[in-house]
């Protein structure tokens, strides 16, 4: 594919210094070439070869707003004028918690830090301290940060995950330390009896799930399924802990538990709480995250709270406590799907287009929508990658893994473009 040349030719110099010639493993191997960029705006990228793509990857979930939205450049360039860094607090970060606890229905409390990784292992440290255990249960294909404690059973395959009631836990990388995964159990998500049965015993410290699994095929809870896990968890003095790095203040303003109406005991954020600047957050009842003041947990991070990320942090959530952009990412993400779902099963394409406007999954291949990891996998995900590499010469460019990030920068004439294209490469495969 030769107008993606200067891409291919740029990576493979970039692959001299660095692995790969990317820095993340998940920018790897992305057909028909990994991509370079020149520039962003609004809903729109623009490579080095010269071609302009509608984004849906979106910083693979971070840019809610849109790319270089003037609100929150604006409020970080002033933001800089007084310095980058202090080793100290700042007035702006007691604006974003103030405007952060009053937005996010769990969050008495929150402590900012940079990446997903790094609140989900303070989640879990608070929780071992509060309750004195040391196991934690978390899910099938739920992924929670890159660490070794939790990178297992992500994607196993079928012939490494055991009963489906009993998940073999699969870790996921080469070099993982296998014996930090001791306390890790791995349990099926969506069934509440098989976790009800395992939290009566009184030892595990934490659930943690992703409310919704966006990471797999934008899957939602069942009905009654985070109630069920509330409840069980507060019978058995068990941490529930929600990842909301995807699902927050995307799903709703306050993320998925003000959307489910389901409050964790914790939860943390990232992706869109800063439109692309690099902050996540963890949040939660005052009495657990007091542990790190005075409980004798250890969370640290010397760029934690950095001031020019906060004013990103006090804009974006100041533009997405609006009620009309909340409105146009619903409006538009429906339009989205419907127009999706209507060019596949027009050019006879079976598929599946499930999850939320600001979020969803499309299976190509799939005859029946998904409740949890093992079902996602009847979805043709070969093929699905030729469509997404075929939409790129349609100016589109979609998640090879299936998920289509919405923002409030997509307009009427980027979804119509976009569903145009999907109509045209329906046909095509």
């Amino acid at each position: 594919m030769n107008r993606f040349d200067q891409s291919k030719k740029r990576l493979a110099n970039f692959a001299k210094y660095l692995p790969g010639g990317v820095n993340s493993n998940f920018r790897m191997g992305i057909s028909p070439t990994p991509l370079v960029f020149e520039r962003a705006e609004g809903p729109y990228l623009y490579d080095v070869d010269g071609n302009r793509l509608i984004d849906y990857y979106l910083g693979m979930g971070p840019i809610i707003l849109g790319h270089n939205p003037e609100p929150v450049l604006k409020a970080v360039t002033e933001q800089l004028k007084y310095g980058i860094l202090y080793a100290g607090q700042s007035e702006i970060e007691f604006e974003a918690a103030r405007l952060f606890c009053e937005i996010v229905p769990c969050a008495e409390l929150v402590r900012f830090n940079c990446a997903g990784s790094e609140v989900v292992q303070a989640a879990l440290r608070v929780a071992r301290a509060a309750t004195g255990r040391s196991i934690i249960v978390k899910f099938e294909g739920h992924y929670h940060g890159w660490l070794d404690n939790v990178l297992w059973s992500i994607a196993p395959t079928p012939d490494q995950f055991g009963p489906e009631t009993s998940p073999t836990p699969i870790p996921a990388s080469a070099g993982q330390d296998l014996p930090a995964g001791q306390h890790t159990e791995v349990l099926p998500w969506n069934n509440p009896s098989i976790l009800e049965d395992r939290l009566s015993r009184g030892d595990v410290a934490a659930v943690i799930m992703e409310p919704a699994m966006c990471n797999t095929s934008a899957i939602a809870p069942a009905q009654g399924y985070l109630e069920a896990v509330r409840r069980v968890c507060t019978e058995t003095e068990t941490i529930l802990i929600f990842d909301e790095i995807i699902t927050g203040f995307r799903l709703a303003p306050g993320g998925a538990q003000q959307h489910f109406g389901v409050t964790p005991d914790l939860a943390t954020f990232g992706k869109a709480i800063a439109n692309g600047f690099p902050v996540s957050a963890l949040a939660g009842r005052r009495d657990l995250m007091e542990q790190m003041a005075t409980g004798g947990v250890l969370h640290g991070g010397s760029y934690n709270a950095l001031p020019a990320a906060m004013a990103a942090v006090v804009a974006t959530l100041n533009e997405l406590k609006k009620p009309e952009t909340s409105n146009l990412l619903e409006l538009q993400g429906k339009k989205l799907m419907t127009g999706i779902k209507d060019a596949l099963t027009d050019a006879g394409v079976e598929a599946q287009v499930q999850g939320f406007p600001q979020i969803f999954h499309v299976a190509l291949g799939a005859s029946t929508p998904f409740s949890n990891y093992r079902d996602s996998l009847a979805a043709d995900k070969a093929c699905y990658v030729n469509f997404t590499t075929a939409l790129l010469s349609h100016g589109v460019r979609a998640l090879e893994r299936g998920a289509w990030f919405l923002s409030a920068a997509h307009d009427d004439t980027a979804v119509d473009e976009t569903i145009a294209g999907v109509a045209a490469v329906a046909k095509e495969i």
